[in-house]
Protein backbone atom coordinates (compact mmCIF):
# COMPACT_ATOMS: atom_id res chain seq x y z
CA UNK A 1 0.00 0.00 0.00
CA UNK A 2 0.77 3.36 -0.56
CA UNK A 3 1.35 5.74 2.91
CA UNK A 4 1.72 9.46 2.55
CA UNK A 5 2.94 11.09 5.56
CA UNK A 6 3.01 14.66 7.18
CA UNK A 7 4.58 15.71 9.85
CA UNK A 8 5.88 19.20 10.63
CA UNK A 9 8.41 19.36 13.04
CA UNK A 10 10.93 17.78 14.61
CA UNK A 11 9.19 14.98 17.37
CA UNK A 12 7.05 14.50 14.72
CA UNK A 13 9.68 13.63 12.49
CA UNK A 14 10.89 11.28 14.97
CA UNK A 15 8.15 9.57 15.89
CA UNK A 16 7.19 9.36 12.02
CA UNK A 17 10.18 7.63 11.28
CA UNK A 18 9.40 4.59 13.89
CA UNK A 19 6.28 4.14 12.41
CA UNK A 20 7.13 3.83 8.86
CA UNK A 21 10.01 1.52 10.49
CA UNK A 22 6.86 -0.66 11.72
CA UNK A 23 4.68 -0.34 8.52
CA UNK A 24 7.34 -1.65 6.96
CA UNK A 25 7.20 -4.96 9.35
CA UNK A 26 3.61 -5.17 8.84
CA UNK A 27 3.41 -4.38 4.93
CA UNK A 28 6.95 -5.12 2.98
CA UNK A 29 5.43 -3.86 -0.48
CA UNK A 30 4.97 -0.62 1.39
CA UNK A 31 5.45 2.88 -0.20
CA UNK A 32 6.34 5.87 1.63
CA UNK A 33 6.06 9.86 0.65
CA UNK A 34 5.44 12.87 2.08
CA UNK A 35 6.70 16.27 4.33
CA UNK A 36 9.01 15.40 6.83
CA UNK A 37 12.27 15.26 7.82
CA UNK A 38 15.87 13.27 7.87
CA UNK A 39 14.61 10.69 10.21
CA UNK A 40 11.62 9.51 7.98
CA UNK A 41 13.44 9.91 4.66
CA UNK A 42 16.30 7.70 6.00
CA UNK A 43 13.68 5.06 6.88
CA UNK A 44 12.56 5.13 3.14
CA UNK A 45 9.89 7.75 2.68
CA UNK A 46 10.38 10.11 -0.78
CA UNK A 47 10.80 13.40 0.97
CA UNK A 48 8.68 16.03 -1.31
CA UNK A 49 9.46 18.65 1.28
CA UNK A 50 11.19 19.27 4.46
CA UNK A 51 9.32 20.54 7.74
CA UNK A 52 12.30 23.31 8.47
CA UNK A 53 11.00 25.12 5.00
CA UNK A 54 7.90 25.56 7.09
CA UNK A 55 8.04 25.43 10.36
CA UNK A 56 7.58 29.07 11.80
CA UNK A 57 5.93 29.58 15.58
CA UNK A 58 4.45 32.44 16.82
CA UNK A 59 1.72 34.68 15.35
CA UNK A 60 4.06 37.30 13.62
CA UNK A 61 6.30 34.23 12.14
CA UNK A 62 3.34 32.50 10.80
CA UNK A 63 1.91 36.23 9.19
CA UNK A 64 5.24 37.52 8.03
CA UNK A 65 5.99 33.89 5.68
CA UNK A 66 2.25 33.16 5.13
CA UNK A 67 3.00 33.17 1.16
CA UNK A 68 5.58 30.51 1.88
CA UNK A 69 2.89 28.49 3.98
CA UNK A 70 0.18 28.95 1.49
CA UNK A 71 2.86 27.54 -1.44
CA UNK A 72 3.83 24.54 0.88
CA UNK A 73 0.26 23.86 1.37
CA UNK A 74 -0.77 23.69 -2.37
CA UNK A 75 2.63 21.92 -2.90
CA UNK A 76 0.81 19.09 -0.59
CA UNK A 77 -2.13 18.87 -1.84
CA UNK A 78 -1.74 18.53 -5.31
CA UNK A 79 1.48 16.08 -4.70
CA UNK A 80 -1.49 13.58 -2.72
CA UNK A 81 -3.83 13.91 -5.80
CA UNK A 82 -1.02 13.04 -8.51
CA UNK A 83 0.65 10.14 -6.07
CA UNK A 84 -2.98 8.71 -5.07
CA UNK A 85 -2.37 7.43 -1.80
CA UNK A 86 -3.64 4.60 0.00
CA UNK A 87 -4.06 6.52 3.38
CA UNK A 88 -2.61 10.30 4.51
CA UNK A 89 -1.32 9.56 7.95
CA UNK A 90 -0.72 12.99 9.41
CA UNK A 91 1.24 13.40 12.59
CA UNK A 92 0.83 16.46 15.13
CA UNK A 93 1.36 19.39 13.67
CA UNK A 94 -2.86 20.18 13.77
CA UNK A 95 -2.58 23.96 11.84
CA UNK A 96 -1.31 22.46 9.12
CA UNK A 97 -2.37 18.90 9.15
CA UNK A 98 -6.29 19.75 9.65
CA UNK A 99 -6.03 21.91 6.47
CA UNK A 100 -4.81 18.71 5.01
CA UNK A 101 -7.36 16.52 6.39
CA UNK A 102 -10.43 18.71 5.20
CA UNK A 103 -8.71 18.72 1.61
CA UNK A 104 -8.46 15.14 1.07
CA UNK A 105 -11.74 14.43 2.66
CA UNK A 106 -13.31 16.67 0.25
CA UNK A 107 -11.80 15.10 -2.79
CA UNK A 108 -12.77 11.81 -1.09
CA UNK A 109 -9.45 10.57 -2.50
CA UNK A 110 -8.71 8.05 0.59
CA UNK A 111 -9.23 7.69 4.34
CA UNK A 112 -7.50 10.22 6.41
CA UNK A 113 -5.13 8.98 9.56
CA UNK A 114 -4.09 11.15 12.43
CA UNK A 115 -1.31 9.86 14.46
CA UNK A 116 -0.69 11.68 17.80
CA UNK A 117 -3.86 12.95 18.16
CA UNK A 118 -3.79 17.01 17.89
CA UNK A 119 -3.68 17.91 21.46
CA UNK A 120 -7.74 20.01 21.33
CA UNK A 121 -8.13 19.17 25.16
CA UNK A 122 -5.50 21.73 25.98
CA UNK A 123 -7.16 24.65 23.97
CA UNK A 124 -8.69 25.05 20.92
CA UNK A 125 -11.64 22.07 21.24
CA UNK A 126 -13.34 24.00 18.52
CA UNK A 127 -11.01 22.46 16.32
CA UNK A 128 -13.16 18.87 17.28
CA UNK A 129 -15.61 20.01 14.71
CA UNK A 130 -12.90 19.47 12.02
CA UNK A 131 -11.63 16.57 13.41
CA UNK A 132 -14.86 14.98 13.41
CA UNK A 133 -15.88 16.15 10.06
CA UNK A 134 -12.75 15.13 8.10
CA UNK A 135 -10.29 12.35 10.11
CA UNK A 136 -11.48 8.68 10.11
CA UNK A 137 -9.18 7.34 12.20
CA UNK A 138 -7.36 8.83 15.05
CA UNK A 139 -4.47 7.47 17.34
CA UNK A 140 -3.45 8.24 20.90
CA UNK A 141 -0.14 8.02 22.62
CA UNK A 142 -1.80 9.82 25.90
CA UNK A 143 -3.98 7.71 27.64
CA UNK A 144 -6.33 10.58 29.20
CA UNK A 145 -6.99 11.21 25.79
CA UNK A 146 -9.39 8.31 25.65
CA UNK A 147 -11.88 10.11 28.05
CA UNK A 148 -11.72 13.38 26.01
CA UNK A 149 -12.42 12.34 22.66
CA UNK A 150 -15.01 9.08 23.29
CA UNK A 151 -16.57 10.27 26.22
CA UNK A 152 -16.70 13.79 26.14
CA UNK A 153 -17.24 14.13 21.92
CA UNK A 154 -18.46 10.77 21.15
CA UNK A 155 -15.23 10.09 19.22
CA UNK A 156 -13.65 7.00 18.67
CA UNK A 157 -10.11 6.71 19.68
CA UNK A 158 -7.02 3.91 19.44
CA UNK A 159 -4.79 4.58 22.19
CA UNK A 160 -1.81 2.83 21.45
CA UNK A 161 0.90 3.43 23.98
CA UNK A 162 3.60 6.51 24.29
CA UNK A 163 6.35 6.26 21.91
CA UNK A 164 8.55 8.69 24.46
CA UNK A 165 8.23 4.97 26.94
CA UNK A 166 9.88 3.31 23.67
CA UNK A 167 12.74 5.81 23.04
CA UNK A 168 13.53 5.42 27.13
CA UNK A 169 13.18 1.99 27.14
CA UNK A 170 15.66 1.17 24.21
CA UNK A 171 18.41 4.08 25.52
CA UNK A 172 18.00 1.94 29.13
CA UNK A 173 18.68 -0.93 27.09
CA UNK A 174 21.59 -0.05 25.15
CA UNK A 175 23.18 2.03 28.33
CA UNK A 176 22.21 -0.33 31.17
CA UNK A 177 26.24 -0.12 32.07
CA UNK A 178 26.92 2.73 30.75
CA UNK A 179 27.70 6.27 33.34
CA UNK A 180 29.64 8.62 30.51
CA UNK A 181 28.60 12.10 32.43
CA UNK A 182 30.59 11.19 35.31
CA UNK A 183 30.14 9.49 38.42
CA UNK A 184 29.97 13.01 40.85
CA UNK A 185 26.08 13.56 41.79
CA UNK A 186 24.23 16.15 39.45
CA UNK A 187 21.11 17.87 39.09
CA UNK A 188 19.89 18.55 35.26
CA UNK A 189 18.86 21.38 33.91
CA UNK A 190 16.00 21.38 31.30
CA UNK A 191 15.43 25.16 30.72
CA UNK A 192 13.44 24.34 27.17
CA UNK A 193 14.47 24.75 23.39
CA UNK A 194 13.14 28.18 22.69
CA UNK A 195 15.56 30.88 23.12
CA UNK A 196 12.58 32.63 25.32
CA UNK A 197 11.96 29.98 27.05
CA UNK A 198 15.64 29.86 28.46
CA UNK A 199 15.60 33.42 28.85
CA UNK A 200 12.68 33.73 31.27
CA UNK A 201 13.73 30.21 33.53
CA UNK A 202 17.44 29.26 32.93
CA UNK A 203 18.94 32.23 35.49
CA UNK A 204 16.01 31.49 37.88
CA UNK A 205 16.89 27.90 37.89
CA UNK A 206 20.21 28.83 38.34
CA UNK A 207 19.76 30.80 41.21
CA UNK A 208 17.67 28.70 42.97
CA UNK A 209 20.34 25.32 42.11
CA UNK A 210 23.18 27.31 43.06
CA UNK A 211 23.08 26.45 47.09
CA UNK A 212 23.46 22.78 46.70
CA UNK A 213 26.25 23.09 44.07
CA UNK A 214 28.79 22.54 46.96
CA UNK A 215 27.14 18.58 46.67
CA UNK A 216 25.57 18.84 43.17
CA UNK A 217 26.84 18.86 39.60
CA UNK A 218 24.89 21.73 37.93
CA UNK A 219 24.71 20.43 34.45
CA UNK A 220 22.33 22.24 31.75
CA UNK A 221 20.70 19.70 28.97
CA UNK A 222 21.87 22.32 25.84
CA UNK A 223 19.38 21.68 22.81
CA UNK A 224 20.56 21.12 19.73
CA UNK A 225 19.37 23.80 18.12
CA UNK A 226 20.55 26.94 20.84
CA UNK A 227 24.22 28.05 20.78
CA UNK A 228 26.06 27.57 23.75
CA UNK A 229 26.56 31.82 23.58
CA UNK A 230 23.12 31.59 24.68
CA UNK A 231 23.80 29.85 27.62
CA UNK A 232 26.72 31.20 29.06
CA UNK A 233 25.40 34.67 29.15
CA UNK A 234 22.98 33.68 31.69
CA UNK A 235 25.67 31.94 33.72
CA UNK A 236 27.61 34.51 35.39
CA UNK A 237 29.99 33.45 38.30
CA UNK A 238 27.83 30.21 38.76
CA UNK A 239 29.47 26.82 38.61
CA UNK A 240 27.33 25.61 35.75
CA UNK A 241 28.16 23.07 32.74
CA UNK A 242 26.80 22.73 29.79
CA UNK A 243 26.03 19.56 27.66
CA UNK A 244 24.99 19.27 24.35
CA UNK A 245 23.39 15.88 22.82
CA UNK A 246 23.63 14.02 26.04
CA UNK A 247 20.25 14.39 27.68
CA UNK A 248 19.27 11.42 28.14
CA UNK A 249 22.36 10.11 29.59
CA UNK A 250 22.10 13.64 32.05
CA UNK A 251 18.86 12.46 33.09
CA UNK A 252 19.96 8.87 33.64
CA UNK A 253 22.70 9.88 36.07
CA UNK A 254 20.49 13.19 37.79
CA UNK A 255 19.55 13.19 41.55
CA UNK A 256 17.09 15.43 40.83
CA UNK A 257 15.97 18.10 37.81
CA UNK A 258 14.57 21.44 36.97
CA UNK A 259 12.19 21.05 34.15
CA UNK A 260 10.41 23.98 31.61
CA UNK A 261 6.83 21.97 30.53
CA UNK A 262 6.92 20.35 27.69
CA UNK A 263 7.70 16.45 26.66
CA UNK A 264 10.56 16.76 28.94
CA UNK A 265 9.30 16.85 32.21
CA UNK A 266 7.30 12.88 31.20
CA UNK A 267 11.54 12.02 29.74
CA UNK A 268 12.38 13.10 33.38
CA UNK A 269 9.72 11.14 34.92
CA UNK A 270 10.26 7.73 32.65
CA UNK A 271 14.16 7.90 34.11
CA UNK A 272 12.36 8.21 37.77
CA UNK A 273 14.13 11.39 38.23
CA UNK A 274 12.21 13.97 40.82
CA UNK A 275 11.97 17.07 39.15
CA UNK A 276 9.78 20.66 40.10
CA UNK A 277 8.20 22.04 36.30
CA UNK A 278 9.22 25.41 35.80
CA UNK A 279 7.74 27.43 33.39
CA UNK A 280 7.83 31.58 34.16
CA UNK A 281 6.53 34.02 31.54
CA UNK A 282 6.68 38.02 31.57
CA UNK A 283 3.45 39.62 32.87
CA UNK A 284 3.14 36.71 34.97
CA UNK A 285 0.27 37.91 36.84
CA UNK A 286 -1.59 38.86 33.42
CA UNK A 287 -0.35 35.21 32.08
CA UNK A 288 -1.68 33.45 35.39
CA UNK A 289 -4.96 34.78 34.59
CA UNK A 290 -4.78 34.08 30.68
CA UNK A 291 -3.93 30.31 31.56
CA UNK A 292 -7.20 30.14 33.68
CA UNK A 293 -9.28 31.35 30.96
CA UNK A 294 -7.65 30.13 27.97
CA UNK A 295 -6.55 25.99 29.45
CA UNK A 296 -8.64 23.58 29.41
CA UNK A 297 -6.81 21.42 32.18
CA UNK A 298 -5.65 21.47 35.38
CA UNK A 299 -1.91 21.23 34.66
CA UNK A 300 0.79 21.74 32.47
CA UNK A 301 2.75 18.80 32.80
CA UNK A 302 1.98 15.43 31.02
CA UNK A 303 2.86 13.60 34.23
CA UNK A 304 0.40 15.08 36.19
CA UNK A 305 -2.20 15.04 33.49
CA UNK A 306 -1.61 11.34 32.78
CA UNK A 307 -1.95 10.63 36.48
CA UNK A 308 -4.93 13.22 37.12
CA UNK A 309 -3.36 14.98 40.40
CA UNK A 310 -0.37 16.31 41.03
CA UNK A 311 2.87 14.65 41.41
CA UNK A 312 4.86 16.81 40.39
CA UNK A 313 5.19 20.76 41.32
CA UNK A 314 4.21 23.35 38.73
CA UNK A 315 5.78 26.47 39.50
CA UNK A 316 3.58 28.33 35.94
CA UNK A 317 3.74 32.11 35.59
CA UNK A 318 4.04 34.34 39.14
CA UNK A 319 4.47 31.03 41.17
CA UNK A 320 7.64 30.39 39.32
CA UNK A 321 10.05 32.58 41.80
CA UNK A 322 13.89 31.26 42.81
CA UNK A 323 12.86 31.28 46.56
CA UNK A 324 9.76 28.60 45.36
CA UNK A 325 11.81 26.75 43.40
CA UNK A 326 14.17 26.44 45.79
CA UNK A 327 12.43 25.09 48.15
CA UNK A 328 10.67 22.61 45.74
CA UNK A 329 14.02 21.35 44.84
CA UNK A 330 15.22 20.59 48.67
CA UNK A 331 12.29 18.53 49.24
CA UNK A 332 12.97 16.05 45.91
CA UNK A 333 16.62 15.72 46.68
CA UNK A 334 17.83 12.71 48.95
CA UNK A 335 16.11 12.65 52.52
CA UNK A 336 13.51 15.23 50.65
CA UNK A 337 10.24 15.27 52.21
CA UNK A 338 8.61 15.20 48.66
CA UNK A 339 10.76 12.77 47.07
CA UNK A 340 9.21 9.09 47.54
CA UNK A 341 5.77 10.11 47.18
CA UNK A 342 7.36 11.82 43.54
CA UNK A 343 8.92 8.37 43.18
CA UNK A 344 5.33 6.55 43.86
CA UNK A 345 3.75 8.99 41.28
CA UNK A 346 5.92 8.14 38.72
CA UNK A 347 5.43 4.46 38.93
CA UNK A 348 1.36 4.81 38.43
CA UNK A 349 2.03 7.46 35.73
CA UNK A 350 4.31 4.35 34.08
CA UNK A 351 1.18 1.42 34.51
CA UNK A 352 -0.96 4.18 32.98
CA UNK A 353 1.25 4.14 29.81
CA UNK A 354 1.36 0.85 29.93
CA UNK A 355 4.65 -1.29 27.80
CA UNK A 356 6.93 -0.69 25.11
CA UNK A 357 5.53 -0.56 21.28
CA UNK A 358 3.50 2.22 20.63
CA UNK A 359 4.52 2.46 16.98
CA UNK A 360 4.27 -1.22 16.61
CA UNK A 361 0.94 -1.23 17.80
CA UNK A 362 -0.29 1.80 15.75
CA UNK A 363 0.86 0.03 12.61
CA UNK A 364 -0.56 -3.05 12.98
CA UNK A 365 -3.90 -1.77 13.78
CA UNK A 366 -3.15 1.16 10.82
CA UNK A 367 -2.48 -1.66 7.95
CA UNK A 368 -5.73 -4.18 9.99
CA UNK A 369 -7.86 -0.91 9.05
CA UNK A 370 -6.67 -0.26 5.83
CA UNK A 371 -7.28 -4.32 4.62
CA UNK A 372 -10.85 -4.01 6.55
CA UNK A 373 -11.49 -1.07 4.45
CA UNK A 374 -10.41 -2.11 1.34
CA UNK A 375 -12.49 -5.71 1.66
CA UNK A 376 -15.87 -3.31 2.16
CA UNK A 377 -15.09 -1.05 -1.01
CA UNK A 378 -14.01 -4.07 -3.21
CA UNK A 379 -17.74 -6.14 -1.78
CA UNK A 380 -19.54 -2.73 -2.46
Amino acid sequence: MKYYLIAGEASGDLHASHLIAALKVQDPEAQFRGFGGDLMEREGMTLVRHYRTLAFMGFLAVALHARTILRGMQQCKEDIVAWKPDVVILVDYPGFNLKMAKFVHAIGLCPVYYYIAPKLWAWKEWRMKAVRRDVDELFSILPFEVDFFEKKHGFPIHYVGNPTVDEVHQYCVNHSHQREVGGEALIALLAGSRQQEIRDNLPRMIKAAQPFADRYRLVIAGAPNIDADCYKKYLGNANVEIIYGKTYELLSNATAALVTSGTATLETALFRVPQVVCYFMPSRYLASLLRKLVLKVPYVSLVNLIVGREVVPELVAEQMTVSNCRHHLESILPGGAAREAQLQGYEDMAARLGAPGAPQHAAALIVKLLKHQNIKTSNF
